[in-house]
């Protein structure tokens, strides 16, 4: 009777010492996945994010472009001549509502919205400089 218990006894703690080492392992295992799955995730939206940067540096020299040649058309112009005064006010206004959807895709940007939100910010800087581009044209 002692032998069988003794021996009941070591087969038990036995099977506990094995069990304990396999969730040790399948717990460094899982942690291990899971971080490599969040490490990877933010290299990827790091390397997305890279090009809408790209993007932002895009739209800001086009801005520029578009500032420097209304500035130069705004020299030329005589304020006299009201339908050319309005369309000066006009070109002014979408250059700062350009600007305006400039400045939102780089806030877009820096607080890290989702990669959707911040190309839809990027068409509508986007439009808006197009707009201007012909606002400026038509002085």
């Amino acid at each position: 009777m002692k032998r069988s218990r003794l021996r009941l006894f070591k087969n038990t703690s036995m099977m506990i010492s094995v069990l304990g080492v396999i969730m040790v392992v399948s717990t460094i295992i899982i942690a291990g996945y899971v971080g490599f799955s969040w490490i990877s995730s933010g290299i990827s939206n790091s390397v997305s994010s890279g090009g809408q940067y790209d993007q932002l540096a895009v739209l800001n020299s086009d801005y520029q472009k578009l500032e420097g040649e209304l500035t130069d058309k705004k020299s030329t112009i005589n304020t006299d001549d009201k339908t050319k005064k309005n369309k000066l006010i006009a070109a002014e206004l979408n250059l700062v509502r350009a600007k305006s959807a400039i400045d939102d895709v780089e806030s877009a940007l820096k607080s890290k919205k989702t990669e959707k939100e911040i190309e839809d910010r990027i068409k509508t800087a986007q439009t808006q400089l197009d707009t201007s581009g012909n606002s400026i044209k038509e002085l």
